[in-house]
């Protein structure tokens, strides 16, 4: 039977990438995100493999429902990618938007937390697997940053999650990368991380063996 992978922020970037790549290795994909005509449009390239399900990850029952419709569409669940997240277009804490990390913390800490609460009962029938987009920010101290205190909440949970999951069977890894050419960006970087790079990333981790679950997956760009 063909496995389903869920994927948050899925209408570009890292998303949209690891929903192609995993297309083209056999998975089925839900792909989650608020843009519903970017969702639509990446459904169509993909096809029949692909279901499109506008939801705001930031609201625990949008997330319960469109598991409820991946699970009832595709027949189960096998893996999830969480990749929502966001920056703050104003970093530090002095000079910070109180606002900003508001919304920012809802969506890197509490959508993760959502999608997890709302997917590891479907995750443990198939001994499945959660992945999530950790960050270099969420190894490293960067001054002042909130946004890398919450990827520092991700690599930290996701340890946590994968001893939790261990004792079914389930596997975690986080995916840290380093600067990625994306949205997340005002200016182009092309010659950084590329969201195929990550979507790779994300491929191999799936593709593992029962015995193997790789906890930790960091890259950097070459430049």
């Amino acid at each position: 039977m063909t496995k389903t992978l869920l994927i948050t922020g899925a209408s570009t970037g890292i998303g949209a990438a690891t929903a192609r790549a995993a297309a083209r290795a056999g998975w089925n994909v839900a792909l989650l995100a608020r843009s519903e005509d970017k969702l639509e449009t990446l459904a169509d390239e993909i096809g029949d493999a692909a279901l499109a399900l506008a939801c705001d990850v930031t609201d625990r029952d949008a997330v319960n429902e469109a598991v409820a419709k991946t699970v009832d569409h595709f027949g189960g669940l096998d893996g999830v990618f969480a990749n929502a997240g966001k920056g703050v277009d104003n970093p530090g804490v002095e000079n910070g938007d109180p606002a900003e990390w508001h919304d920012m913390i809802h969506l890197n800490i509490l959508a993760v937390l959502y999608t997890a609460h709302a997917t590891l009962p479907h995750l443990r029938k198939t001994r499945g697997m959660f992945v999530v987009t950790g960050s270099k920010a969420g190894r490293d101290h960067m001054k002042g940053s909130i946004y890398g205190a919450t990827k520092w909440f991700v690599h930290g949970f996701a340890g946590n999650l994968a001893e939790e999951m261990r004792e079914w069977g389930g596997r975690c890894t986080v995916i840290s990368p380093g600067m990625v050419d994306t949205p997340f960006f005002d200016e182009g970087k092309p010659t950084k991380l590329q969201p195929e790079d990550i979507a790779d990333a994300v491929v191999f981790a799936l593709g593992q063996r029962d015995t193997s679950c790789v906890r930790e997956i960091h890259l950097m760009p070459n430049d």
